[in-house]
């Protein structure tokens, strides 16, 4: 389950081997297309560029550029529930940055999407994170 250890390597504070196994990741979909969860990749490894700190300032513009990378991929692709969780987590970036209008006008028409599955986690995360920019 190499995809999980992604994940799990910015869950534990080690975004180092997470960002190794994405860069490996990616470097397989240029190689063979198979681009099913390009955009989570793409998204992942913004996320631990946010968090790879280790006594530096974490890289926001390179993190910012591969979360834009993982909207546009999402959206090429049709995944809306990918391109939600881009969304998510280029909105809470646009939050921390004092950006709290810009984040709500980007996630809540991908929010507005969705009819069904509000009971799924990333439709709840979104939801208070739509609660928590209009306040």
């Amino acid at each position: 389950m190499r995809f999980l250890s992604r994940y799990t390597y910015g869950k534990v504070g080690q975004p180092s081997q997470g960002l190794s196994v994405l860069a490996e990741a990616l470097t397989m979909v240029d190689q063979t297309a198979e681009c099913w969860w390009e955009a989570e990749l793409h998204r992942l490894k913004g996320a631990l560029l946010l968090a790879h700190a280790e006594g530096r300032e974490p890289d926001v513009k390179e993190a910012k550029a591969c979360l834009h990378q993982a909207l546009a991929v999402a959206r090429q692709q049709r995944a809306k529930s990918l391109e939600l969780r881009a969304t998510m987590s280029l909105s809470r970036l646009w939050h921390q940055q004092g950006k709290r209008t810009a984040a709500y006008e980007l996630l809540a028409p991908i929010y507005g999407w969705f009819t069904e599955g509000f009971d799924t986690v990333d439709l709840q995360e979104a939801k208070m994170l739509l609660d928590e920019l209009a306040a």
